[in-house]
């Protein structure tokens, strides 16, 4: 058997002779890369450094010690890059993430920032939520929509729904 693995050629220049540790295993994928006394290192992984940023997937099809620059940087959304560190952008609202009613805003597309997204009531923006959707409330009644001596009802108070105000007249014979 060969003392150099797979993928490796053995050549010993002594066959006549009992030397020992003489022999040398040579890449057959590069056959610059020698190794004397043991097998070579034919491979060579440019994942291992991590040169992927962070979220990203990193995959080198040729691994040997030649090949550089030809690993690929995925990022969380598709975006490939190779040789280097992707540029991955997020933009969380892009999904629509927030309610009816609602603005979003995401500081950080260029990042892999995730869940950093904000929510904002249209109708009160001093209620935000960071990473989830806002509760908004709208009392369409407070703008006082119905005429005169009329009782207002709001029966659904979400930003959501409007237009389901109810005005109601006095019944007759009572006294405002």
């Amino acid at each position: 058997s060969s003392p150099c693995g797979t993928g490796q050629t053995c050549k010993d220049p002594n066959t006549a002779a009992n030397s020992l540790h003489d022999f040398t295993c040579t890449c057959d994928s590069d056959t610059t890369i020698k190794k004397t006394d043991g097998p070579a290192t034919c491979s060579k992984n440019e994942c291992d450094s991590n040169p992927c940023g962070t979220g990203q997937t990193c995959n080198d099809p040729v691994q040997t010690p030649k090949s550089t620059g030809d690993y690929t940087c995925t990022c969380t959304n598709g975006v490939k890059a190779t040789g280097g560190s992707a540029t991955c952008t997020n933009d969380e609202c892009a999904s629509s993430p927030c309610g009816t009613g609602q603005t979003c805003n995401d500081p950080n597309t260029a990042s892999n920032s995730l869940a950093d997204y904000t929510c904002t009531c249209d109708n009160d923006n001093s209620i935000v939520k960071t990473g989830t959707s806002a509760t908004c409330t709208l009392d369409e009644c407070a703008a006082n929509p119905c005429g005169a001596q009329q009782t207002c009802n709001d029966p659904n108070l979400s930003a959501a729904v409007t237009g389901d105000y109810v005005c109601t007249c006095p019944a007759p014979n009572q006294a405002i």
